[in-house]
């Protein structure tokens, strides 16, 4: 049985909601080594990277809509808007992204950003962008 992100389990009795935070945390605890490669990689990418961060943070936040990974898209919004995108950019690289799978993630893209102000007044939280919660 697999789960994406976002679905609800039934544990004992108790529902979970699947989340790449829990995931994450469950890898770390059980599975340190590959966070550790994870963490390798990640910072390979960083020292290699022959393109620009705004440039870096429009992929990731399109690969990330299409991989429906909440905490991914809400941490490369903000941290295009960090790199100097504007709602307007952001808002042509959502389009594009749905165009090319056909308006498929359309009700998808709508939940995660739909309060996309809240997001620019810095009131969504994404542990992966680092952020704690208020």
């Amino acid at each position: 049985m697999s789960f994406n992100s976002g679905d609800m389990c039934r544990v004992n009795s108790v529902n979970y909601i699947i989340t790449g935070d829990n995931t994450m945390r469950m890898l770390e605890e059980f599975f340190p080594e590959f966070t550790e490669k994870l963490d390798e990689i990640d910072k390979m990418y960083a020292q290699k990277r022959p393109i620009d961060e705004k440039t870096y943070q429009f992929l990731c936040f399109a690969l990330s809509i299409k991989a429906r990974s909440k905490p991914c898209v809400l941490k490369h919004f903000k941290g295009a808007l960090e790199a100097g995108a504007t709602v307007k950019e952001l808002s042509y690289i959502l389009a594009l992204t749905m165009r090319e799978a056909a308006g498929a993630d359309d009700c998808w893209t709508h939940d995660i950003l739909g309060d996309w102000k809240e997001i620019l007044k810095g009131n969504v939280c994404c542990s992966c962008a680092g952020d704690e919660e208020k």
